[in-house]
């Protein structure tokens, strides 16, 4: 039988082998990848050892992290440390330079009270040589007895006594006023003296306490700067930590899904091979999505309960007059040891230069336009008008932050509340001073200057 005729059975019957072997490698190749196009797309999938490799390494960087995190951590607390006693130093100085200028004062009016003395000693004394001098050309000066036995009639006689008499209480009286003169301004002189002592022994103490400040301070900025850069190296390895982490898991989920991909299609050649018909079903797939539940929103401070305050009622109008003086310089410079009764003025070293408000000097200066004087130091604000508990606070009232909310002493913070959680303040070096939201971490008390 000559296998080669056309019509030939064995020929028939090689051809649909020959066609189902030829199908069947097809689905194969898909199934493989062998398709040069689904070679080229399909990403390499990293080896176990890749991967265990490439989490060994994310647990290190991500270890290293954490222990920069502890370092950032540290340094700003130190930082803040630093820049709170350099605050509460600034605000010793501050009362320390108060006191010396009250000395100041008192001591130039005891050396005024001296000078006055000493002049009306010396009219004194004036009046004691004019006394002399007209005893003497009267005759009134020689001993009484010889006076008298001088006496040419006894009318002469009756007259130089009554002129003894007279001389003689006059010069008592004259050397009385000296002597009393002369203690007067005995006195007012060493009064005068004890200020001028006390006034540089304070104004000593304050330059003593001013370097301190200004020491704290600086320190506070240079820990400050070095925050700043261990931030930077912290953010740059966590960047390159989250890189390389997202790089291993996209690189391995790609891979995985384009094997899944290549998977189904073969599988799906496979069918198609081994059963031709078209399928009359249509085969629908459905994306679904899920939504992450959003983060609940902070919880914002629980509203304090009411509680009675030992203040008044205190002046709204006053307390508006401060709130709109300190809102007119928003956006002035924070100057470290600046601004006071008068206005912005030039800060302390290392804000020598600035001319802005600190703190204390906005607050001062906004109740000074409202005609009420208060001290320039926070503690000093703090100690000496009515208490508001937090409960009854009212815009207008000074809020006050301390480093132990037990101790007054430690208050190293002050700003004027505007109501609904809301303050004015000027709050440290580099920025200016800012309408902000209430801060409770800290806060020590409040006070009404106004009641």
């Amino acid at each position: 039988m000559d296998s080669g005729t056309p019509n030939s059975p064995v020929r028939a019957t090689w051809g649909r082998r020959a066609l189902r072997m030829g199908g069947t490698a097809i689905a194969a190749a898909v199934l493989l990848g062998l398709t040069p196009a689904v070679a080229d797309a399909a990403p390499r999938r990293p080896s176990d050892g890749e991967i265990a490799a490439a989490q060994s390494q994310a647990d290190a960087v991500a270890a290293r992290i954490g222990e920069l995190n502890g370092r950032l951590a540290a340094a700003s607390a130190g930082v803040e440390s630093a820049r709170t006693d350099a605050l509460l130093a600034l605000d010793d100085f501050q009362a320390t330079e108060a006191a010396a200028e009250a000395a100041r004062q008192q001591a130039e009016a005891a050396a005024a009270e001296a000078a006055r003395k000493t002049a009306e000693l010396g009219i004194a004394r004036d009046d004691v040589i004019a006394f002399a001098r007209r005893s003497y050309m009267e005759g009134s000066t020689s001993p009484g007895a010889t006076a008298l036995l001088t006496a040419g009639n006894p009318s002469q006689l009756i007259e130089r006594a009554a002129l003894l008499e007279a001389a003689g209480a006059h010069r008592s009286d004259v050397l009385g006023t000296v002597t009393v003169l002369q203690q007067q301004a005995t006195a007012a002189e060493v009064v005068a003296r004890t200020a001028v002592v006390e006034a540089d022994e304070l104004q000593q103490e304050a330059a003593r306490q001013l370097e301190v400040a200004t020491a704290a301070e600086q320190s506070a900025r240079a820990q400050a700067a070095q925050v700043a850069t261990q931030q930077a190296a912290v953010q740059s390895e966590l960047d390159a930590a989250q890189q390389q982490l997202t790089t291993l898991v996209g690189a391995r989920a790609a891979a995985e899904r384009a094997a899944a991909e290549a998977a189904a299609a073969a599988r799906t050649s496979v069918q198609r091979v081994a059963a031709p018909a078209p399928s009359s079903s249509n085969s629908s797939s459905s994306n679904s999505s899920s939504t992450a539940p959003s983060p609940s929103a902070p919880r914002p401070p629980a509203t304090p309960p009411a509680v009675q305050t030992p203040a008044g009622p205190g002046s709204a109008s006053d307390a508006q007059t401060a709130i709109a003086a300190a809102r007119r310089y928003i956006g002035t410079p924070y100057a470290w040891g600046g601004g006071g009764r008068r206005g912005p003025g030039p800060g302390q070293d290392p804000d020598e230069g600035v001319i802005g408000f600190d703190c204390s000097g906005l607050t001062q200066y906004a109740y000074g336009q409202a005609g009420i004087s208060i001290e320039r130091n926070s503690k000093a604000q703090y100690a000496e008008s009515p208490k508001v508990a937090r409960g009854s606070l009212q815009p207008g009232d000074l809020v006050f932050w301390a480093t132990d909310t037990s101790r007054p002493s430690t208050i190293h913070h002050v700003a004027i509340y505007l109501g609904g959680d809301r303050i004015i303040e000027a709050p440290e070096s580099g920025k200016t001073v800012r309408e902000t939201a209430m801060r409770w971490g800290g806060y020590i008390g409040a006070v009404r200057p106004s009641a």
